[in-house]
């Protein structure tokens, strides 16, 4: 008898093993791959991954996604791109995810794309703004990279628009930190205004971890420049402004995205911190939808500064949750192709209509762009005479 119960109990217990694992096979698995504790975009990967799972909150219980269950597998890269292809290959190979959203860092992107690329699985980039990532297999029959960010040379197009605008004798410089970061932005900066028929009147280098710019400062100072573009992240950017304090130099300072992180108020104060305009896709107070959102991620993220960041991924999401729903599929080729055909998806963002085609994966451009800037320990919409004033035409690219 206590054979026969034995061996009843095993069968029941190999019976709900199998159900379970039926139900689990049914779920959807959507990895999230980015630094969230190593580097100083950690504080941009955290936001993100808030963001992305507060899509999947919303999905499930909107009913998933053809019926089944959207579970999200989360892993941190460290900011090293041999952790982030070590992840990219786990998440593919092991968890069988049908989608990644990721990275923060545009030099992971760039070392693994061959991978969701050759395993046919589709990638939505939330934070990475490096050009290639979206164009280096743009001209083969499929390409699974796409991207909901700002795009470097886009953002600079809104940076060169205002500043033509602003700059009363059109006496712009171009200060960078010495980084391929900040070189790109040089090159990318020269061509927009080059299109404004503008010539920057100095460009200036600083080293990522130099502390005293006043030398750069003095020379841009002495070429008559009243506007400056700052191309570098938060702590070079801090330290500009500070450089710019201590010769009591304060022309019209214009910057990217990348200084909205804490570093920069912590590091140059909050009022100095207010001095820089700086390029975003979006902010706590730009609508209902962001505000709230921003609610929901300061429950796990209470210092959050790089909001953009996680409404950038839960938009990235919404549209690959959008292509499943249209291929009736999560078959990598099929997604990829009904990516390029969603239209009218409801992000917190905007309202996506067909914001990818076969010849451009970039859901957000310049016209979706405005200008931020720090107020006290937040960044928020900045609007000025200036600002109203731009046009369409204005946003040479």
């Amino acid at each position: 008898m206590k054979t026969l119960i034995q061996r009843a109990v095993k069968a029941t217990a190999l019976a709900a093993a199998l159900a379970a694992g039926a139900a689990f096979a049914q779920d959807i698995k959507i990895g999230y791959n980015a630094d969230q504790s190593a580097s100083g975009v950690a504080e941009l990967g955290i936001a993100g991954r808030w963001g992305f799972e507060a899509a999947i909150e919303d999905i499930n219980k909107a009913g998933g996604i053809m019926g089944r269950k959207v579970v999200g597998v989360v892993r941190d890269d460290l900011g090293t791109p041999p952790k982030s292809i070590q992840n990219m290959t786990e998440l593919i190979d092991n968890e069988k995810v049908s989608a990644v959203v990721g990275p923060a860092n545009s030099g992971n992107a760039l070392a693994w794309l061959h991978i969701p690329q050759q395993k046919k699985i589709p990638v939505v980039v939330p934070i990475a703004t490096g050009t290639e990532i979206t164009t280096r297999y743009a001209k083969e029959a499929q390409n699974y990279l796409f991207r909901v960010s700002m795009v470097d040379r886009e953002q600079v197009a809104l940076l060169g628009a205002y500043a033509a605008k602003s700059s009363k004798g059109q006496k712009i410089a171009i200060l960078a930190d010495s980084t391929g970061y900040g070189q790109g932005g040089i090159k990318d900066a020269t061509d927009i205004l080059a299109l404004h028929g503008i010539k920057p009147v100095a460009v200036e280098k600083y080293g990522p971890k130099d502390t005293d710019i006043t030398s750069q400062l003095a020379k841009i100072k002495a070429a008559g420049a009243d506007t400056v573009i700052v191309y570098g992240i938060a702590d070079g950017t801090a330290q500009v402004l500070r450089s710019m304090e201590k010769i009591n130099y304060m022309p019209t300072t214009l910057g990217t995205w990348g200084n909205l992180s804490s570093l920069l108020p912590k590091m140059a104060g909050t009022k100095l911190a207010e001095h820089l305009i700086l390029a975003a896709s979006t902010t706590e107070d730009t609508n209902a939808k962001t505000k709230a959102l921003g609610e929901r991620v300061r429950k796990n993220f209470p210092t959050l500064t790089t909001f953009p960041c996680a409404a950038q991924s839960y938009d990235s999401v919404m549209l690959i949750a959008a292509a499943m729903k249209l291929a009736n599929s999560t078959d990598g080729e099929k997604v990829a192709a009904a990516l390029e055909n969603v239209t009218g998806v409801e992000g917190v963002i905007k309202t996506y209509n067909k914001p990818f085609s076969k010849a451009s994966h970039e859901g957000l451009d310049v016209s979706d762009f405005y200008l931020a800037r720090w107020k006290g320990d937040a960044p928020g919409r900045y609007e000025d005479a200036v600002t109203k004033a731009l046009t369409p035409a204005d946003l040479k690219k």
